[in-house]
């Protein structure tokens, strides 16, 4: 079934060039990438119908990195320039925001890691029963002679890590798989972790080294990247915004087009 015919203005825009533009949007499958290729399309040509009735002719324009613009790209750069204002974001707000998302302005944790891998498949329980055995013995091993860990990992871990004695270096969040992360930052500095570890990769003897903890970037370092991101995610809402009055006005139908709040107007 061929797919609804867009029609913008009261214009039809070709399915020709549709399928030429979905080559530029990657997408699950071939439906997804037609409509985001009928929802660009559409969008350019309510912002070039837009310039077109309110005579704008920009002249030449370049983009951020100093790339001269297409014709049709200055003069929607000029449409938006002129039509879409936003407030700057000043130190109360990003202030505000700064106390709302702390966690986001502090360097990771970092923790140097040690560990040694029985290999073995998770969906065989039998496999990971005897992996789990055989951590738990290396465990009593270590606790009776933590020196020997480097040896044991050279001998017995299946990661690559045992020509280093099983040293992963520093780990921050987000490196290694949930269950070894888990365990690793639960560790208090340079200890081992007396249970096996079970990932999809087999079981883990864990050995944490040292730590260092997160330190909170204070306001004034991020002010200005605050500032950036609030102004450009407001930008973005008053874009959507401004398109979908467009859409309303103008007429669009056979693609959705996103308004501010998510709004789809069709």
């Amino acid at each position: 079934m061929s797919p609804e015919p867009v029609i913008v203005g009261g214009r039809e825009i070709p399915a020709a060039a549709i399928a030429a533009e979905a080559q530029h949007h990657p997408a699950p499958d071939a439906e997804a990438a037609w409509q985001a290729a009928a929802q660009a399309l559409a969008v350019r040509q309510l912002l070039l119908d837009e310039a077109e009735r309110l005579g704008i002719a920009p002249g030449p324009r370049e983009d951020a990195e100093g790339r001269p613009l297409t014709e049709e790209d200055a003069r929607i750069d000029a449409l938006l320039e002129r039509e879409v204002r936003t407030p700057e974001a000043d130190e109360a707000a990003c202030r505000r925001f700064y106390e709302a998302n702390r966690e986001r302005f502090a360097s990771p944790v970092l923790v140097e890691a040690a560990h040694i891998l029985i290999e073995a498949d998770p969906a065989d329980q039998f496999a990971m029963g005897l992996a789990t055995g055989d951590a738990r013995t290396l465990i009593r091993q270590l606790q009776a002679d933590p020196d020997r860990f480097a040896e044991l990992a050279r001998t017995r871990s299946a990661c690559p890590s045992r020509e280093q004695g099983g040293n992963l270096g520093q780990v921050g969040p987000g490196q290694m798989v949930k269950p070894f992360e888990q365990a690793l930052f639960a560790l208090p500095e340079r200890t081992l972790c007396l249970d096996p570890v079970r990932t999809r990769f087999g079981v883990h003897v864990i050995r944490s080294g040292r730590r260092a903890e997160g330190r909170q970037l204070p306001f004034e370092a991020v002010q200005e990247a605050i500032a950036g991101y609030l102004e450009e995610a407001s930008y973005r809402r008053a874009v959507a915004q401004y398109i979908a009055i467009l859409a309303g006005q103008a007429g669009v139908s056979g693609v959705a087009i996103a308004g501010a709040e998510g709004a789809m107007v069709q």
